[in-house]
């Protein structure tokens, strides 16, 4: 495997050599399926920040036209495009991804994410009139971007393109344990000839770029993805310049099946969202809701479908779940294993045993009779564990997949769509899949509760990036 090299970071339409950095500062960027490093990125700091928001707002022009955004945003597409078998191997080797996974949910969903953003610029309304006001939508500003390590492409793509398209002009920062494909996305930027500031890129740690970006006085507006608990520290700082933030954050999404319900496909699809991208997926279905009544039907349905997600090398087509992205990441998940079964839940499969010599592997484990008020059905892992509870009736299995702090996805199955749909109002979650319904890249997609604020993808996610500005005209038109 090469090694990948950045020694610059990406200010004002050019690479450049970190501020203050001449003693060489690097991240280490290490391959989960061998421990080995395999690049490094630059270390930038503050300094670093205000420079890259400063080139933003000089490139920022509050009256750019819908032309110019459609010009950016096509460019920026086709040149992401080309290199995509090139991210696809990036993913692979920097957080695990399984090549079947990363050619297709890690390069082609924001490829598809980023048409819609497309999509909704070439028929949105940006003044409309209301009365006797005209109502203009304008762009927010500069928008500082931090992306999490799970989906590093995807991450990117859903907060810098329809900034782009929305005439705002971004500073990104990336995970420390996926920067390369984001690097390749800037570089495809850069191949698409942004101009200078519209796109800048600082690297390094969180508590120093991500803290400044948050708390920078001239940064409009803030989108994060990633941990509940780190969105709380950016809104706190944000909040200190009363600055806007959109926060998408953790989830403990509950795969619910009622009564009636095509029980071998909701246990498969279900198994199936549980384990993808090895379970570090922010919408995971990780907690199944399974009928008292056909529990053990479920839970010998369950062992046969995890039988067939084989563990290894994500760069063997065959393997369907890799490495956990990081060290820290495979002590996390291996904790709440060990954790789980002190808690009493039964293990079904899996454990927290490590099953290679090398390589930051979980076996993919399920819990059954989970109680639902423990940590492992409160609490968001980020692996390959399901936690099976069962319940009562229709009104038990809505008190428990309302009942955690989170709610950011889910599902509901039953015996008519009609009457999933009815069970899904009221469940507090901001998006559910109806009797396995297909995922939608234009849809919104955000949390209630402590799973986030606002809203990504589609209208919904561009319209984020947008001020609304009403002008008081004499006369109703």
């Amino acid at each position: 495997m090469p090694t990948f090299e950045h020694d610059r970071l990406f200010i004002d339409g050019s690479w450049t050599t970190p501020s203050g950095n001449d003693r060489g500062d690097v991240v280490e960027v290490i391959d989960p399926a061998t421990e080995a490093v395999i690049g490094h990125v630059p270390n930038g700091g503050a300094a670093d920040v205000d420079a890259a928001v400063a080139a933003a707002r000089r490139a920022f022009d509050p009256l750019i036209s819908v032309a110019e955004r459609r010009d950016r945003t096509q460019r920026v597409i086709a040149a992401m495009e080309k290199r995509l078998p090139d991210i696809a191997e990036l993913v692979t080797a920097e957080m695990g991804a399984p090549v079947r996974i990363a050619q297709t949910v890690q390069t082609q969903v924001p490829l598809a994410v980023a048409k819609g953003v497309a999509q909704v610029l070439d028929t949105f309304e940006f003044e409309e009139h209301i009365g006797n006001s005209l109502v203009l939508r304008e762009p927010y500003g500069v928008v500082g971007a931090i992306t999490p390590w799970n989906y590093p492409l995807y991450q990117v793509v859903a907060k810098v393109l329809p900034a782009i398209a929305a005439g705002c002009t971004v500073v990104l920062k990336p995970s420390n344990e996926a920067p390369l494909s984001v690097f390749a996305f800037v570089q495809a930027c850069e191949d698409a000839g942004l101009p200078p500031g519209t796109l800048n890129l600082v690297s390094g740690p969180g508590r120093v770029i991500g803290e400044h970006i948050a708390a920078h006085p001239d940064v409009d507006f803030v989108s994060f993805t990633g941990s509940t608990g780190v969105g709380a520290r950016v809104g706190e700082l944000a909040g200190r310049s009363i600055k806007k933030v959109a926060l998408e954050l953790g989830g403990k999404s509950a795969n619910v099946i009622l009564d009636g319900a095509d029980l071998a496909t909701a246990v498969k699809v279900g198994v199936g969202n549980a384990f993808l991208n090895g379970g570090q997926t922010c919408m995971a279905w990780t907690r199944m809701l399974v009928p008292q009544s056909r529990y053990g039907e479920a839970l010998d349905l369950i062992e046969s479908a995890v039988a067939r997600y084989t563990v290894g090398d994500p760069r063997d087509p065959a393997t369907r779940i890799g490495p956990s992205a990081s060290r820290s990441q495979f002590d996390t998940v291996r904790g709440f294993i060990e954790r789980a079964q002190r808690d009493g839940a039964r293990l079904l499969t899996g454990g927290a045993e490590p099953i290679a010599d090398v390589g930051y592997y979980v076996a993919p484990t399920v819990f059954a009779d989970v109680d639902p008020d423990s940590e492992l059905g409160q609490e968001e892992v980020f692996g390959p564990v399901l936690a099976v509870i069962p319940y009562a009736d229709a009104d038990d299995a809505l008190r428990i997949a309302n009942g955690t702090p989170y709610g950011l996805s889910g599902a509901v199955w039953a015996a008519t769509d009609d009457d999933a749909i009815a069970f899904a109002r009221k469940v507090q979650t901001g998006q559910l899949d109806i009797n396995g319904g297909a995922y939608n890249p234009t849809a919104p997609f955000g949390g209630y509760k402590k799973s986030g604020i606002g809203r990504e993808l589609g209208r919904f996610g561009f319209e984020e990036y947008l001020q609304t500005k009403s002008l008081q005209l004499k006369e109703q038109v």
